[in-house]
């Protein structure tokens, strides 16, 4: 499993093709999220978009009216940053610079939480349990693959916050 590690100026990480392939998939999901599937009705947008004054309706469009368009943007450039650093469909090296690695960190963020709402994850979820249950039900589910894929990309956020902070 990748790992990113601190080497000068930049944050480095050695991905195998199917770590490439998730990544590439989930950041491409995310672009489609914010692009074609964008509708503010779907709760993952309302949990990447929440509504800044809940108990104004009012208020949170006219905050939407000047600020969703930026920050749509930016949510899908961060995606774009970690497609545009990945190695082609083979495995191979990722070398981020501190701005790309902050991106990074922010898609990947912003992908757990996105899938966190599609698998129903809440803040006291124990994810090693919700794990276990899916694999005794099925371990050929499509939950298990979506369940360690979220955890893999937690750990992946984790490694990379570990090694900017070093």
């Amino acid at each position: 499993m990748s790992m990113f590690r601190r080497q000068g100026d930049r944050y480095v990480a050695t991905f195998a093709v199917d770590e490439v392939r998730v990544l590439r998939k989930v950041a491409s999901e995310v672009v489609g999220l914010l692009t074609d599937g964008f509708d503010h009705s779907d709760p993952v947008v309302g949990r990447l978009f929440p509504e800044v004054y809940p108990e104004d309706a009012a208020g949170t469009a006219e905050f939407r009216r000047y600020t969703e368009g930026d920050l749509k943007t930016a949510k899908i450039d961060q995606a774009g940053a970690i497609l545009a650093a990945l190695p082609d469909e083979a495995g191979g090296e990722v070398r981020l610079d501190a701005e790309a690695a902050e991106a990074w960190l922010r898609a990947i963020n912003d992908a757990r939480l996105a899938m966190g709402v599609r698998l129903e994850i809440k803040d006291g979820t124990d994810l090693g349990a919700e794990l276990d249950d899916a694999v005794a039900e099925d371990p050929t589910s499509s939950r298990v693959f979506q369940l360690s894929v979220y955890a893999y990309l937690g750990y992946l956020q984790e490694s990379l916050l570990n090694a900017l902070i070093d």
